[in-house]
C-alpha cells in the first residue's frame, strides 16, 4: 500500500460505524480515532493501530521512536540533563538599546549542539541524520533549527521525528552563540564565525548581527522583518556573558496585534477549570476557527461572552494556515457596544 504524501488522506475501516480518516499534514500523521486524539503526547509523536495498519508497524515505530505503550504509563525517557540555556526577557519599549547587538528572532526550534547531539531546552534529543551533523564541531553551540519564516509547525514536524526523514535537508542550523566559551558575547560569536570559515558546514549558518543605532533604527528593522514574515527582533547587550536562565542582557522585541472575532462555541474547562469555560471557540470572517483560552479571568470563565458575541483578542501573527498565534482574550466587544 503506498504511503500518504504530504496533504493526502485515506479512510480506514475499524469497529466504528464510520471509517476513520488518517492524514499527513506537513509530516504530522494523524487519525480521527479516539485512541489517537486522547493521547497525552505532542501530535507529531502520536500513533495508533490504524496508522500502523496503513503505513506498517515498523515505519510508524521509526517515525515516533517506538510503538505505543501497552498501558497508560508514560514511556521512560533517557536520563539526559537539560542544557542550561540563556533565555530572553521582553523589551519594555522604553529602555535605550542603542549600541546593543540586533538580530532577527527566528521562528524555529531552539537547539543546543552538545558536541555530540542536538538537545531541546527540556533535554529532549533531536534525532538529526548523521549527514546533517557531520560537519558540526566538538564544542557546544546554541542556535535554532530553522526552515523558513512562518514555518514553525512544519519545522517541528520534521525535527521531532525519530526516523530522520529526508526533509532534514530543508533545515538550517542557525548558530548564535558558543555557551561553553567563557568570554564576552562578541568573542563567543567570533569563535563561531572563525570555526565555520575554517571548517564550512553544509547545513549551518551563523546568525547576522548588527549594532542598533537607536529607537528609529529598531522600528525600521522591525518593520522590515515583519514585512518579510519574520517574528521579531532579539537584542543582546554588548560584552554580555552567557548565563543560564532569563537575563536582562537578552531582550526579545515583538509586536502584538488586536482584532475582533465572533464567538461560535464554548469549550468546557478541564482541571481547575472543570465545570466552567475552558476556551472560547471563535471564527474569523473567512470561516477559520480557533480557540481563545488565555487572558480570561475566573469571573469571565464563570459567565463567559455569549455565543454570537464579538470579542477583542490579541495575537502575535498569523500562521501559514491563517490561525492567530498565541491568541489572548482582551474584552467583550459586544458589551462595549451595548
Amino acid at each position: 500500500m503506498p504511503d500518504l504524501r504530504d496533504g493526502e488522506s485515506a479512510e480506514i475501516r475499524g469497529s466504528a460505524r464510520l471509517p476513520h480518516v488518517i492524514k499527513n499534514v506537513g509530516g504530522v500523521h494523524s487519525c480521527s480515532c479516539p485512541a489517537w486524539r486522547n493521547q497525552s503526547l505532542p501530535i507529531e509523536q502520536r500513533t495508533c493501530k490504524h496508522l500502523r495498519q496503513y503505513r506498517g508497524a515498523a515505519v510508524e515505530a521509526a517515525r515516533v521512536g517506538g510503538s505505543l505503550p501497552s498501558s497508560s504509563a508514560p514511556m521512560p525517557k533517557p536520563d539526559i540533563k537539560a542544557p542550561a540555556v540563556l533565555l530572553a526577557e521582553t523589551w519594555d519599549g522604553e529602555q535605550d538599546v542603542s549600541g546593543w547587538w540586533l538580530s532577527e528572532k527566528l521562528d524555529g526550534v531552539r537547539a543546543v549542539w552538545t558536541g555530540r547531539q542536538f538537545l531541546s531546552r527540556q533535554g529532549n534529543v533531536f534525532h538529526a541524520p548523521t549527514w546533517f551533523t557531520a560537519d558540526l564541531p566538538e564544542f557546544p553551540l546554541d542556535g535554532e533549527l530553522w526552515l523558513a519564516r512562518r514555518a514553525f509547525q512544519r519545522t517541528v514536524s520534521i525535527v521531532r521525528r525519530h526516523d530522520q526523514p529526508s526533509d532534514w535537508q530543508k533545515i538550517r542550523y542557525v548558530v548564535f552563540d558558543a555557551p561553553a566559551e567563557h568570554a564576552p558575547f562578541e568573542r563567543r560569536l567570533q569563535t563561531c564565525r572563525e570555526h565555520f570559515e575554517k571548517c564550512p558546514a553544509l547545513y549551518v549558518d551563523v546568525l547576522e548581527q548588527a549594532v542598533c543605532r537607536g529607537r528609529d533604527h529598531l522600528d525600521r528593522e522591525l518593520d522590515r522583518i515583519e514585512g518579510l514574515g519574520g517574528e521579531g527582533i532579539m537584542l543582546r547587550r554588548p560584552e554580555s556573558a552567557y548565563e543560564a536562565g532569563r537575563s536582562s542582557s537578552l531582550l526579545k522585541v515583538k509586536r502584538f496585534f488586536d482584532a475582533e472575532v465572533l464567538v461560535v462555541a464554548h469549550e468546557p474547562g478541564k482541571g481547575r477549570h472543570r465545570g466552567r469555560l475552558g476556551a472560547l471557540i471563535c471564527e474569523l470572517p473567512g470561516g477559520v476557527r480557533f480557540a481563545v483560552g488565555s487572558g480570561l479571568t475566573d469571573a469571565e470563565r464563570e459567565r463567559p461572552p455569549a455565543i454570537g458575541s464579538i470579542i477583542t483578542f490579541r495575537y502575535q501573527e498569523l500562521t501559514e494556515r491563517g490561525l492567530p498565534r498565541f491568541p489572548t482574550y482582551l474584552r467583550n466587544r459586544s458589551d462595549a457596544l451595548a
